[in-house]
């Protein structure tokens, strides 16, 4: 991929490593994205660029000096990195070991690629959507149409002699619909996306998916208020997984955990969940948006069981942070780009298949809350707090779902929520999104089957 020559690196790794840090390293990208925004059928941006440069990390101990820089010339890097060094010294062997190729499997292949597809193309493809949502209901006011794409190189080499090279390919699109009232407005929001080229958007029914978030707008400009109370809660797969991640996946990752900043620090072996619950996170999904050929250290990606019928089993664990823990790297380290540092982070992660069905779960519920799609929230990531907003939720009674609410959150702590657990379906599904951090905002999925929480606090207007 000509990112830079193994010459340079193995120089820039030197000067890096000049005064006898533990580990030198080298991450190199470039990344072209393309974008394209329609307001009511309207194209209204578009939107190119190609971003490009090479971060340096020294690790000695316990101690990290990270930098960056866009110029990638082999002089200025040198400089650079032998600069850096100077801030961080140890005892160790200051050589660099022969940089030698890692074999990567291709998990995530894409076919088309951004410079193969015409704009116009994409202006379809979102107007479809845009009059299939306004077609759904007179009372659709405006609609919201999105793609983006990217295509990153990166390039990842250190001192112990790595070097892997990675593509990742990456499509979304995002669609939006507003129901108005003469007082009220509601937004119905999905935001579909994978590890493909332009394949995925030829393939994507944006049409029934423009369609759905018409529905979903049109239902709760409808709806009642929620009533507030402690109850049963059911969420639905797929993005109501959003809870997980938020609540307790982030509690997961080493770079909590190693600073005793999350409720879950010091269990492994323990239950912290329902025996119904088995969370894992896995970036070996093919072409799955979360998914990763290579973790942005050189590890491979692994399938990390976290959570086994509720012992906790492991965490993410990226190389600094494993290190405080006594811990191997999990292929769980991420970053935004060059100009973060790696930590542990999500891929796709997910509450496993059980063995209760949708049916039994709904019938055996006497009076609750159905939480359809999940919205945003707040989250304490040192105590679990949370608060989630529901896009779109129903009263269940007598084992039926019946009326339609608006105004619902859903508020708790994960930890307990996790205990509360106690009907698990077997209709997996994941869904895509953003999680921003420490090491910036990357891909990820969550994701479910339904489930039910034996009692939640639920907020709401009603």
């Amino acid at each position: 991929m000509n990112l830079l020559d193994k010459q340079t690196v193995y120089d820039v790794l030197e000067a890096a490593k000049a005064s006898g840090a533990e580990l030198a390293e080298l991450f190199a990208e470039r990344k072209s994205t393309e974008g394209m925004t329609m307001i009511n059928g309207k194209v209204e941006k578009v939107l190119s660029g190609i971003d490009s440069g090479v971060g340096i990390r020294i690790i000695n101990g316990g101690k990290v000096v990270y930098v960056y820089t866009n110029k990638t010339d082999r002089d200025e890097l040198i400089k650079i990195a032998r600069s850096a060094s100077l801030t961080i010294s140890g005892n160790r062997d200051n050589t660099v070991q022969t940089l030698s190729a890692m074999t990567i499997p291709n998990l995530c292949p894409a076919e088309i690629r951004i410079s193969d597809i015409k704009k116009s193309e994409i202006a379809n493809i979102l107007r479809r959507g845009s009059q299939s949502a306004f077609n759904y209901d007179p009372l659709i006011t405006q609609t919201a149409m999105g793609y983006a794409s990217s295509e990153q190189k990166v390039l990842i080499a250190n001192s112990e002699g790595l070097w892997a090279e990675d593509e990742r390919v990456r499509t979304r699109a995002s669609v939006s619909a507003v129901a108005s009232s003469e007082s009220e407005k509601q937004t119905g929001y999905f935001g579909p996306g994978a590890m493909k080229g332009f394949e995925f958007m030829r393939a994507l029914d944006i049409e029934a998916i423009a369609s759905d978030a018409a529905r979903c707008a049109v239902t709760m400009l409808k709806a009642d208020e929620c009533p507030s109370g402690r109850f049963p809660v059911i969420i639905d797969n797929g993005f109501g997984g959003v809870i997980f991640h938020e609540a307790c996946g982030h509690g997961l990752e080493a770079a909590s955990v190693s600073k005793n900043a999350s409720v879950f620090a010091g269990k492994l072996g323990q239950k912290i969940a329902s025996e119904k619950v088995t969370a894992i996170d896995d970036g070996t999904i093919a072409n799955s948006w979360g998914s990763i050929s290579v973790d942005d250290e050189g590890h491979l990606p692994q399938k990390n069981i976290l959570i086994e019928n509720g012992i906790l089993k492991g965490y993410m664990t990226d190389r600094f942070n494993g290190a405080r823990m006594g811990a191997e790297a999990t292929g769980s380290s991420r970053r935004e780009s060059y100009k973060y540092v790696p930590v542990s982070r999500m891929t796709n992660t997910y509450i496993a298949a059980g063995n209760d069905s949708r049916d039994d779960i709904i019938s055996s519920t006497k009076y609750g809350i159905y939480a359809r799609h999940m919205g945003g929230g707040s989250v304490d990531p040192v105590s679990g707090d949370f608060n989630f907003a529901v896009n779109e939720a129903y009263i269940v009674r007598n084992g039926k779902i019946c009326e339609p609410v608006r105004g619902a959150t859903l508020i708790g702590k994960g930890s307990e929520v996790l205990l509360n657990i106690d009907m698990v379906s077997s209709d997996l599904k994941l869904a895509e999104g953003m999680c921003g951090a420490s090491s910036g905002s990357i891909p990820v999925c969550v994701g479910q089957p339904m489930i039910r929480v034996s009692e939640m606090t639920v907020g709401g207007r009603g």
